[in-house]
């Protein structure tokens, strides 16, 4: 069992998603403890615009962990990287087709 920190706030849709691409890329159960920062003033001038911040058990901290690569470097670091479920998610990603870019035409603007 992997047991974390999360530093968050009511509503922060950055720690939503760093809690699901953790469900999926981490390699055993993982426990979190959250730490709502808006309770204490000494949090929120550490971790007010850091959100979602998670923090291991000797301290180590990942700021930005919604990024996939991210959270993946950092869980592989510590060896809790689920390895297969990380290819399968950049086999998904090299699968999906690529957005053209915006495109003028009749001087309206469209996106490919």
């Amino acid at each position: 069992m992997i047991h974390l920190t999360l530093y968050t706030t009511l509503g922060c849709h950055l720690c939503e998603a760093l809690e699901a691409w953790l469900g999926r890329l981490a390699s055993d159960e993982v426990t979190l403890e959250r730490v709502e920062i808006s309770d204490d003033e000494a949090l929120m001038a550490r971790y007010g615009v850091r959100i979602p911040v998670l923090r291991d058990a000797e301290g180590a901290e990942l700021e930005r962990g919604f990024e996939p690569a991210r959270l993946a470097d950092w869980l592989a670091a510590r060896g809790w990287l689920d390895e297969a479920a990380w290819r399968q998610l950049q086999q998904d990603d090299a699968d999906r087709p690529t957005a053209r870019g915006a495109q003028m035409r009749g001087g309206r603007r469209y996106l490919g």
